[in-house]
């Protein structure tokens, strides 16, 4: 599928190494985002979790950076074809190589999934952590992230005691964890966090998918009814 409908934007992924996802859909549905005026989206692919955060915060400035060029190409053109067009730029960049004068009140990354592994094609790199392992997430997050800021991602769950450990390092604190399964009948996949450099209780919350083979829980329905089309 070419072009993906939401409700309120398109999204065009011929080119891109990774198409549209219920990660990414989750993730957008689920960061909390209405304080906070100035945004990063890193690794933005085609432009999706930077659209979905235009529409649920008003207010917001948006920056999306994406390493791969024709992904950042049709974040582009996603974002000229939208109505939030004046409030979202798009970088080609890597993080390491990103700077920005100013803090970000909300960073968001839907990052690569596995540990490095020597790969060539474009979708093994972008689900795979050879251009940006957790390590250089986080700490370059820890140095963007304003004060009060909130950092968000959503992992597979097999690697959250790891990805503490390091938060922990870079001066990071857990404030909010949703563990994620497809369905009743199967294990956590998917563990989405929200992360802050201030120390408070973690708010776990556990959110199945499906009941049965696209029959969606009441909870799915309510975190993304505002932008697929059949919800």
């Amino acid at each position: 599928m070419s072009v993906f409908q939401f409700k309120k934007f398109s999204i065009e992924q011929k080119k891109s190494a990774m198409k549209v996802g219920t990660d990414g859909v989750l993730l957008g549905s689920w960061v909390s985002c209405k304080e906070s005026d100035f945004i990063l989206d890193i690794g933005c692919g085609m432009g999706l979790i930077s659209l979905m955060l235009a529409q649920r915060s008003l207010a917001s400035t948006i920056v999306g950076i994406e390493i791969d060029t024709l992904s950042s190409q049709e974040a582009q053109l996603n974002i000229s074809n939208s109505t939030w067009n004046e409030r979202i730029n798009i970088y080609n960049t890597s993080l390491q190589d990103f700077n920005s004068k100013n803090k970000f009140d909300l960073i968001v990354s839907n990052p690569p999934f596995f540990p490095s592994v020597k790969l060539d094609q474009p979708r093994d790199i972008a689900r795979h952590s050879n251009k940006l392992s957790f390590e250089e997430l986080l700490k370059y997050t820890s140095i963007l992230l304003s004060e009060k800021g909130i950092f968000s991602t959503i992992i597979p769950v097999d690697y959250e005691d790891c990805f503490f450990q390091i938060a922990k390092k870079y001066g990071f604190f857990c404030n909010r964890a949703c563990y994620i399964k497809g369905n009743e009948m199967v294990k956590i996949k998917r563990l989405m966090l929200e992360f802050s450099f201030t120390n408070s209780q973690i708010k776990k919350e556990h959110l199945t998918i499906e009941k049965s083979r696209h029959n969606y829980t009441d909870r799915y329905i309510a975190l993304c009814k505002d932008f697929y089309l059949s919800m």
